[in-house]
């Protein structure tokens, strides 16, 4: 077992929600499962028989082109499935649709954030697609050659992706928002030979000048052969000779006709960059067969898709999300997917809920942190919008407080959709832990039930499992399809990070605990716990507390050393639209909070702030607010930042 002194031995659970919603009886009617004993059957037989069952699952969701001599092999925490077995993403994605009615059916819907819009059909894909891969040819690409993709959201950006996947090359996808040196040090990582990106995207109105940061990474990336340009904002940029080459020009005269090569089962598909501890990129390696089965069937019982389905994820390409549940899942469950480029409150604050009503979207995919912008900024806009629509909502990203779970379910469901709160991570491939939306019953902030073919367990330091409903580590016990297989160039660092942790289980780096009825709730990262007078507590707990308080919109908890106590608890708060800071408004807000959970959670202290800092993703940036809380200083990684402005009137408020 691990003797790392990092973990300590449990996790104390602080949330007690009681409600219960069952679920809605007209979307039960056609949900793909019948009730929740069809999925017991199913989910243990999942478990007892993995390589059965996953090869009944790729037999009646996926082609191969050859089939695969060996389901499953596991050496050395290196898993391989379908071994031997021969397929491509791209056809699963787009030509296996072009023999049905699905040829003429759009696969992308499409707006920018100055409004215009685009329809892509199966069909349409299926020629751009093609025309890029022959593109990417001429280049001098070829299989097992690696791109690198950092683009706006624009339709292009997933062409790309197909047409990769289409002749084998390895794809990285990074992040529009992210600085020059972060493309830089991706470029390096994992070697790529060609980099495909814009002259710019519009973001909040504004343009982002993406060739000028593309030039700046290039000036220390000597395996980048050629830079691809594609035309988005028209606004004039440096075109390096017998470098750079414009999209349009280069694609115009290639054939609209490509055959997808097939690719044995773990051929690498993308490699996708996550934060680490230290300062090194973290590439997680995934591959092509396993991959594809995971996302395509998870998104055929979690999303219940159906053919006349608008289905919305808002997540950027550049993370995981948008892999999933953007492009691969979707397409390959042949879903029309709708894509905005933007910002979600230009050019006014009511923008997600008049694109919803507009193309009458019916799944709604987003992230609790927006879900919480919406809250603060009042119900006046999702309230002036159509959204009758909508039949499925889901939240991706961090656990979901219990309040925000409600105001979704309530405003923008309208009590009628079910929820899907879904726990997975870059590292996973696809959702783990979620519910079924047509059998599972729900309870705000909970995850509740593990998909199939995944064993968790929620364990102490040592290994044990935690007793009764006490939080601990989640771990996973075995293998599963769309793990991702390496850390790129660094198994060693894969192995340690993931599987020595806690030895022989796969350690996912959250805590967790599960109720009496079994139902799994997230308690956060294992690093944003707080040691207060010895009780380990789950910051993301308090927090859910915290915006209880009708006055609160949003609210961050980090710990603080404190002399006698280990840890302190501050907590950066932001008020409704509505609220006005008064005298006594700080107590007010400690005394709710203890009631809710006890002394031990009382905040040390609470610090209003018009906003917190938060990634392009939405993902709150609690490393900097503990910075500030324990220093007065923040002098980390601010590269990924949404809002600098944010940060100096932080700044300003601790020197006041």
């Amino acid at each position: 077992m691990s003797n790392k002194g990092s973990l300590e031995v449990s996790i104390d659970s602080v949330l007690h929600e009681n409600r219960k919603f069952h679920p809605n009886k007209e979307f039960a009617k056609n949900y793909i499962l019948k009730d929740l004993n069809v999925y017991k059957k199913l989910y243990q037989s999942s478990i007892k028989n993995p390589k059965a069952f996953w090869e009944k699952m790729a037999i009646q969701n996926i082609v191969f082109f050859k089939k695969w001599r060996t389901v499953f092999k596991w050496k050395d925490y290196k898993a391989e499935w379908f071994t031997g077995g021969t397929l491509n993403v791209s056809f699963n994605c787009i030509d296996r649709h072009l023999i049905t009615e699905r040829k003429n059916k759009a696969a992308l819907i499409w707006e920018g954030e100055p409004g215009e819009t685009r329809t892509i059909t199966y069909q349409q894909l299926y020629s751009e697609v093609s025309r890029c891969a022959n593109m990417l040819k001429s280049l001098g690409l070829k299989a097992g050659d690696k791109a690198a993709i950092y683009m706006p959201l624009i339709p292009e950006a997933v062409i790309a992706m197909l047409a990769c996947a289409r002749i084998g090359v390895v794809h990285t996808v990074v992040f529009g928002g992210f600085s020059s040196n972060s493309l830089r040090d991706r470029i390096q990582d994992s070697n790529c030979k060609l980099l495909i990106t814009a002259d710019g995207g519009f973001r909040k109105g504004t343009s982002v000048k993406m060739k000028d940061m593309a030039d700046e990474a290039c000036k220390e990336t000597p395996t980048i052969k050629n830079v691809v340009v594609v035309k988005r904002t028209g606004e004039k940029v440096n075109m390096k000779l017998g470098r750079d080459v414009w999209w349009h020009e280069l694609i115009v005269n290639e054939s609209n006709q490509c055959e997808a090569i097939p690719l044995p089962s773990e051929h690498p598909l993308f490699i996708l960059y996550t934060s680490g501890t230290t300062g090194k990129p973290k590439g997680l390696l995934h591959t092509t067969a396993g991959y594809l089965l995971g996302t395509t069937v998870t998104t055929k019982y979690l999303f219940d898709i159906k053919d006349t389905d608008i289905y919305w994820c808002t997540a950027d390409v550049g993370w995981i999300t948008g892999h999933s549940y953007v492009v691969y899942g979707l397409l390959s469950n042949g879903a029309t997917v709708f894509m905005y480029e933007g910002a979600p409150t230009y050019p006014e604050a009511d923008r997600f809920w008049k694109m919803i009503a507009a193309h009458r979207i019916t799944i709604l995919y987003t992230a609790p942190t927006a879900i919480r912008s919406f809250i603060r900024l009042g119900n006046e806009g999702p309230l002036k919008h159509d959204l009758s629509s909508l039949r499925l909502l889901g939240t991706v990203g961090e656990p979901i407080n219990p309040e925000a779970w409600i105001w979704y379910h309530e405003v923008i469901g309208k009590k009628k959709c079910p929820i899907i709160d879904t726990w997975w991570q870059t590292e996973t491939g696809a959702i783990m832990i979620s519910p079924f939306p047509g059998i599972t019953s729900t309870k705000p902030g909970s995850a509740t039930l593990p998909f199939f073919g995944v064993e968790p367990a929620i364990l102490n330091k040592d290994g044990t499992p935690a007793k009764g409903t006490k939080g601990g580590y989640l771990c996973i016990k075995k293998p599963w399809p769309h793990m991702a297989r390496t850390i790129y160039g660094d198994h060693e660092r894969f192995k340690k990070t993931y599987w020595k942790e806690i030895d022989g289980v796969y350690f996912t780096g959250d805590g967790a605990h599960q109720d009496r009825d079994g139902y799994y709730w997230i308690m956060g990262r294992v690093d944003d716990v707080i040691n207060v007078s010895g009780h380990r507590l789950g910051t993301m707990e308090i927090e859910s507390a915290a915006v209880q308080h009708p006055s609160i919109a949003e609210c961050a908890v980090v710990g603080r050393p404190d002399p006698i106590r280990g840890q302190g608890i501050v907590a950066f708060v932001t008020l409704k639209k509505s609220v006005a800071v008064n005298e006594g408004l700080k107590d007010d807000i400690s005394k709710f909070i203890t009631h809710e959970i006890g002394n031990l959670a009382r905040p040390d202290e609470i610090r209003f702030t018009e906003a917190l800092p938060k990634t392009r993703s939405g993902k709150i940036m609690r490393r900097l607010l503990r910075e500030l809380a324990t220093t007065g200083t923040i002098k980390g990684d601010t590269t990924t930042l949404e809002d600098f402005s944010v940060l100096e009137k932080l700044r300003e408020k601790d020197e006041e």
